[in-house]
């Protein structure tokens, strides 16, 4: 599918369900955010899965500021949940050359699946530093 095909997709719905990391599309995604803007007003119904990080704090406000939201449709519309309990949801990720041309790319993590999304190089630097900094802070060496 398509991102062209998801919008149409989106564009038919009555409820929207989004379990996001980081509400990337709904925020930074023009086509998205045009789309997610018209649903609002047609009283599409959008409720999100989001785990509780600084990033999803900044991203939630940023939503309310850019749908012009109150504090009780931002509660009625997001879920925040322990790190732990998004786990579910997570697709496995791998990251290729991290100190050289670095590639990232994921997949589904539950199915047989012959689908891999190939990240952006400015992603998969950003994956891998986000790697290696986790690797840190737990192993107490590089990786």
């Amino acid at each position: 599918m398509t991102l062209k095909q998801l919008i149409k997709l989106e564009d038919k719905a009555k409820e929207v369900w989004v379990i996001s990391p980081s509400l990337h599309y709904d925020i930074d995604v023009k086509d998205f955010g045009e789309l997610v803007s018209v649903n609002l007003g047609q009283k599409t119904k959008y409720r999100y899965i989001v785990p509780a990080t600084p990033e999803i704090t900044r991203n939630i406000s940023k939503y309310q500021a850019k749908y012009n939201l109150s504090k009780e449709e931002v509660n009625n519309n997001f879920c925040i949940i322990a790190d732990s309990d998004f786990l579910p949801f997570v697709t496995e990720t791998a990251i290729y050359n991290a100190k050289s041309d670095c590639i990232a790319c994921c997949a589904p993590a539950m199915e047989n699946s012959k689908d891999v999304i190939k990240y952006n190089a400015k992603t998969s630097k950003a994956m891998a530093k986000a790697f290696k900094a986790i690797w840190k802070k737990y192993k107490r060496t590089n990786p």
